[in-house]
């Protein structure tokens, strides 16, 4: 990846609907170049995919970090919290905590009938949960 696969990365990081004949413009190639490289760094994997930003949806989010079990692999821990409702990201992290979840709601009583939810499954020691207050961007 170049500088110019940089840009393009950046242009799309702010809108992923930018037509390539305005992104062509911004980094002085042709709209077929812009769009040979997006194809490649899709087939590479650099870009792995295009998502939406929506002003509807859920209104409250928070992030828990969890302990797991000694004796539960974090893999299949993993696995059961991508089947519950409410959970939209999830990282397995290094140390105090072994998982960092991201979870969101449409209210605050939706979110901690996830973490609820979360602190029911096996293999789930503890968990220490913050409420976002503001995201900026």
């Amino acid at each position: 990846m170049d500088q110019v696969d940089e840009k393009i990365i950046s242009i799309l990081r702010e809108d992923a609907r930018k037509p390539f004949v305005d992104i062509a413009k911004s980094v002085s190639l042709s709209e077929a170049a812009i769009r040979r490289r997006v194809a490649n760094l899709i087939k590479t994997g650099s870009i792995s995919k295009f998502t939406i930003e929506t002003s509807i949806g859920p209104q409250a989010r928070a992030i828990s970090l969890l302990s797991v079990d000694p004796n539960s692999p974090t893999a299949e821990v993993s696995s059961r919290l991508r089947r519950l409702k409410g959970v939209d990201s999830i990282f397995e992290i290094t140390g105090e905590y072994d998982i960092a979840v991201i979870v969101s709601g449409s209210n605050i009583a939706e979110i901690n009938s996830t973490i609820d939810e979360i602190r029911k499954l096996n293999g789930i020691d503890d968990t220490n949960t913050v409420v976002v207050l503001k995201t900026v961007r």
